[in-house]
């Protein structure tokens, strides 16, 4: 099988659109059911064989490093109390990968995040998944990174992950221009960031999954800083279209933005539905309030 064993994850964002819990809990940890957001991108991760993860923190980023570090007090307490059920839970934050730390000093955005990877990836290609994004799999499919991970390996290229979406978010994205040559594969050969509805080249925007090399560095460095000196990733990409370096890769999976509000609704409801032990009271719930609210 075709293998990338590192993964950075850029988790040193703010969190302002959840202001005001994220003055004090990082927008990472905010749970999904039971678990942070940032494990189920963990778990993506572990899923597609990736064994390294690099997560790039700030300040008052903590607590992300305390919840994968080993709890000695709560699992002697588990473990008297004979909570065996818990205590396996507990242990599995601290065996799930080998997870690594570095602080992006400045909050300068996603490429400057990228750059602070640099020696932790070396010369290998490695995977960049996105804090907000949760892309959810069924069991049985080969999870979202994972797909781009084959696509990587297939063509060659540094590869993005790619879904349709309606014209009214349009400008919440990068969007793509390119041909679509195989089933869910496409030669990019333009890409902008957030672009006007008017100005769009299609309804495919760029969501937060990467795959690329080590010459995603040297594209960074080469790339113009805007006015106030931070540099975009999409920039970055763009000159790696120029070169028909750059594919997209429409993912088979569903994909919640869990920095948007609403979205960050329907996952934690969504997820309860996928719990065998939350669905029932869960659907009973929803189908009380729907007829309260005819």
């Amino acid at each position: 099988m075709n293998k990338i064993k590192k993964a950075v994850i850029p988790a040193a964002g703010f969190g302002t659109r959840f202001l005001p819990v994220t003055k004090s809990v990082c927008k990472e940890m905010l749970p999904i059911v039971d678990k942070p957001t940032l494990l189920y991108i963990v778990e993506e991760a572990v899923a597609s064989g990736i064994e390294d993860i690099l997560i790039v923190t700030g300040r008052n980023k903590k607590i992300i490093e305390d919840f994968f570090d080993y709890t000695p007090e709560l699992d002697s307490l588990l473990e008297k109390d004979g909570k065996q059920e818990y205590l396996e839970i507990s242990r599995q934050m601290e065996q799930l990968a080998n997870i690594y730390y570095v602080r992006q000093k400045h909050p300068t955005g996603f490429a400057d995040a990228v750059m602070c990877a640099k020696a932790f990836t070396g010369d290998e290609p490695f995977a960049i998944m996105l804090g907000d994004d949760i892309i959810y799999t069924p069991p049985e499919k080969r999870p979202g990174i994972g797909q781009l991970i084959d696509c990587y390996f297939d063509t060659g290229k540094p590869t993005v992950a790619v879904m349709n979406v309606p014209d009214a978010d349009i400008p919440k994205y990068a969007n793509i221009r390119g041909e679509e040559y195989a089933d869910g594969r496409i030669e990019i050969s333009q890409i902008v960031e957030k672009p006007a509805i008017k100005d769009k080249f299609s309804n495919d925007a760029v969501i937060g999954r990467y795959v690329v090399d080590k010459d995603i560095y040297g594209f960074i460095e080469r790339t113009p800083s805007t006015a106030s000196g931070e540099v975009y990733f999409t920039d970055s990409l763009q000159l790696l279209a120029k070169e028909n370096r750059l594919i997209g890769c429409r993912f088979q999976g569903k994909r919640y933005d869990a920095g948007n509000k609403l979205e960050y609704l329907e996952a934690n409801i969504e997820y309860a539905l996928r719990d065998n032990s939350l669905k029932d009271g869960v659907r009973e719930y929803l189908l009380s309030l729907a007829k309260k609210l005819k």
